[in-house]
């Protein structure tokens, strides 16, 4: 098992390398960031990049329910979106696990497992088309809506160098700082940028 690469870590601001071989080494990362994604449980996680283990590569995974299948994605790219359709979104959310996102005043907030305990709201495409590689170097291609899509975007932009707080910073949008109240559920305060 990998250990999380946090911020204020400057490889998460890295833009990752194209992965060209496709041999056992790669199996042994996608098996370690897995068992990775697999170990996390507050929150629960819900997608990983190899940034986020200290690996520059394009990969990333992609778990939307904890009792689903794990999706690897090689080299991903969007090569289509929805147009101008941006749904408030939610990511490696808190008791997903029961279907219920994190919230603040009634909006979804998108966390991040190298950014922990930080939330914000991030606007983001409905849907989108990505094309991808699978572990044997195959290519995919698939649309993706609603929860999905928005692992995707997450990840993809960590791939790029990117951290959701930039997002929310940009949309001006409200970051959260989470933390566990009395009876260990979570509660949610503004931070003040």
């Amino acid at each position: 098992m990998y250990k999380m690469v946090v911020t204020p870590d400057s490889r998460l601001l890295e833009i990752a390398a194209p992965v060209t071989k496709f041999d056992k080494k790669l199996k042994d990362i996608l098996s370690e960031m897995s068992q990775t994604l697999d170990a996390t449980t507050d929150p629960v996680g819900v997608g990983l990049a190899a940034p986020q283990v200290g690996i520059q590569k394009r990969i990333f995974l992609a778990k939307p329910t904890p009792t689903g299948k794990t999706h690897v994605f090689i080299n991903p790219r969007i090569i289509q979106e929805s147009a101008n359709e941006e749904v408030p979104s939610f990511t490696n959310s808190q008791k997903v696990e029961k279907r219920k996102p994190a919230k603040s005043k009634g909006k979804l907030l998108e966390g991040c497992l190298s950014i922990p305990n930080i939330w914000g709201n991030v606007g983001r495409k409905k849907e989108v088309k990505v094309a991808w590689q699978d572990a044997q170097g195959e290519l995919h291609e698939a649309h993706f809506k609603g929860f999905p899509a928005i692992i995707i975007q997450h990840e993809i932009d960590h791939l790029n160098g990117i951290l959701f707080t930039k997002h929310v910073l940009e949309q001006k949008e409200q970051l959260y700082r989470s933390y566990k109240n009395e009876n260990g559920e979570d509660e949610f305060e503004e931070i003040e940028v």
